[in-house]
């Protein structure tokens, strides 16, 4: 996806229509015809802002949109929700594709965490017992603080462990015996797969099942064999 120029408003990230074109794959008039074919479902201030007079010359002077939009006389910004209907209207493998890596590459900035392996929490466990051990008086309060230490480590370590190989496949192999189990038809089942996938992430607030705690497996197996997409041809 093309590098995209950052757009605030209110606080979050938004899209001008040019730049949710082209990252959809269509062009700006496509995207205004589907708004104006269903505006009853678009409201202000969720899915999209639409700046005019004061409002707009201040955003202009603000210098987040390129020079092509500053004779509009009304400018749209669409929100991430606002995103997602049009990426519904479009309803494109493409339109999809993109919605996803809006998602992920520009409407959340997540920081991303880097869980430590044993090796190195056990590294860090030796490290601060030693200073531990040095700086304490008593024996019996240098046991009682390593036994604490070393519990409070070893509950880190295990709360940021994600899925190995092994558990990544038996995720994988849930989803698709659920998208199976829901759809008889080969050419709609890529459809299913992306919707479920997506759900997924949102579910546990992750970039890819791939990152999903190992804790949490159990619970994202039941989910699947719980999901009902939203239809199903």
């Amino acid at each position: 996806m093309k590098h995209l120029q950052i757009i605030e408003k209110n606080g979050q990230r938004v899209l001008s229509t040019s730049q949710l074109a082209e990252s959809f794959g269509t062009d700006s008039k496509i995207i205004n015809r589907n708004f104006q074919r269903n505006a009853d479902r678009y409201i202000q201030g969720k899915h999209y802002y639409a700046l005019t007079g004061e409002e707009l010359k201040a955003f202009k002077g603000s210098r987040q949109i390129d020079d092509s939009l500053k004779f509009a006389s009304v400018l749209y910004l669409w929100t991430e929700k606002g995103a997602w209907l049009h990426a519904k209207s479009l309803n494109t493998d493409l339109a999809w594709d993109a919605y996803e890596r809006l998602v992920d590459e520009y409407y959340h900035i997540k920081e991303k965490v880097v869980p430590l392996s044993k090796d190195q929490a056990l590294v860090t466990v030796l490290r601060t017992t030693a200073d531990l051990v040095e700086g304490h008086e008593s024996i019996v309060k240098e046991q009682h603080e390593l036994r604490k230490l070393i519990t409070d480590v070893n509950y880190k370590v295990e709360e940021q462990i994600t899925l190995d190989h092994g558990e990544q496949r038996r995720l994988q192999k849930g989803i698709a015996t659920k998208v199976y189990e829901l759809c008889d038809n080969p050419q709609n089942r890529p459809q299913l797969f992306r919707e479920l996938h997506r759900e997924i992430k949102d579910r546990f607030g992750v970039a890819s099942y791939k990152d999903l705690k190992r804790k949490e497996l159990q619970t994202a197996l039941r989910y699947i064999e719980n999901w009902i997409p939203r239809k199903v041809s």
